[in-house]
């Protein structure tokens, strides 16, 4: 049989830019070339796409073709300029290893439905649903699934910090991992909190602190047909949990260990994974997502926030999850990539 050309994009402009590359070299680890043609293409921090022999150390400054991803369903495929002219190679499925802006906002999943390519993960609607963390609340309230107590702050709004019971949590309503986030215990550090949320995203989101274990559950699947990983539970050492260093954010969280299996009662164990399964049902999530919970002492589960494309790292908690639930990384590539080209549910 002949090989899956799969188009692996990586890097992108948002500020995940150094995680995206590190995820994509463990799913290049861990692709399977008995069975796919990969074709790696790096989106520089300035926007510029390359086709690329991988994402190694030195593909952004390397020499790398310019290529772009053509929305003409004829190309279905990329266009690579060599010596003045475009060339055309035709990919049967794109794998979008992007995080954050642009990469699990709809934008990228937007130009992948246009070009007629299918392609690993949720659609635009749900990227976008899941990305703006006040829009996703609301839809999860709306499923009765519990949620923080939450108000929105947008660029011509204020808040009195006067009428806040601390300590609250600041951050940018659609922005990824920890970055712009910030723990507000006095009304005198909620201006400079909103401040720093605004860096990333001009509405902001101030939300009641919630008593409880942060929890994890990676779900894959369409539809009902569902597999989760193990629970995670995140042990933190100080602060509040921050998945990168914002400075050197390749290097993961400087601040907290995954505990997986979650240490747990069974019966809250099943209970995170019911209510992640119900989360993704409700955000209508495909192919692949991070559900992120809290556990409160007295058993109730409350939503966090979903990551549509979670990270793929050796230290991210996603393929962690799914190994220890028996599905190494290139199984969960297998079924993501089998889920897209039956359909993923479009």
């Amino acid at each position: 049989m002949a090989k899956l050309k799969v188009g692996v994009i990586f890097g992108g402009r948002s500020e995940e830019h150094p995680v995206s590359v590190k995820s994509a070299r463990e799913v290049a680890r861990n692709l399977d070339t008995e069975k796919y043609e990969p074709f790696y293409v790096g989106i520089t921090k300035d926007g510029a796409w390359k086709l690329c022999d991988g994402p190694g150390a030195d593909w952004e400054n390397g020499g790398g073709r310019p290529v772009v991803l053509s929305p003409d369903r004829d190309v279905r495929g990329l266009l690579v300029l060599e010596q003045g002219r475009y060339g055309t190679v035709r990919l049967d499925v794109v794998l979008p290893v992007l995080h954050g802006r642009l990469g699990e906002d709809g934008a990228i999943q937007g130009l992948l439905e246009l070009s007629g390519i299918p392609y690993v993960g949720c659609d635009v609607q749900s990227s976008a649903l899941c990305m703006d963390k006040s829009l996703a609340y609301l839809v999860a309230r709306s499923a009765g699934i519990a949620t923080p107590e939450f108000r929105t702050v947008t660029a011509d709004d204020d808040v009195d910090p006067g009428r806040l019971t601390y300590p609250v949590f600041v951050k940018p309503a659609r922005s990824g991992s920890s970055f712009g986030v910030s723990k507000v215990s006095r009304a005198e550090d909620l201006p400079d909190a909103v401040a720093t949320a605004r860096r990333y995203d001009s509405k902001v989101l101030v939300e009641d602190a919630v008593a409880g274990s942060e929890i994890g559950c990676a779900v894959l699947g369409n539809g009902r047909d569902l597999v989760t990983g193990e629970v995670d539970r995140i042990a933190l050492s100080h602060g509040f949990f921050r998945i990168h260093q914002e400075t050197e954010p390749e290097s993961g969280s400087e601040n907290s260990t995954a505990v997986v299996p979650a240490d747990i009662p069974a019966a809250a164990r099943a209970r995170v994974q019911e209510t992640a399964k119900a989360v993704y049902h409700a955000l209508g999530c495909r192919g692949l997502a991070r559900v992120d919970m809290f556990l409160t002492q007295d058993g109730k589960v409350v939503l966090n926030e979903v990551n549509t494309l979670p990270g793929m790292t050796s230290y991210s908690r996603y393929p962690r999850m799914m190994a220890a639930a028996g599905l190494p990384l290139a199984d969960v590539i297998d079924r993501t990539v089998a889920l897209a080209l039956t359909g993923n549910g479009r």
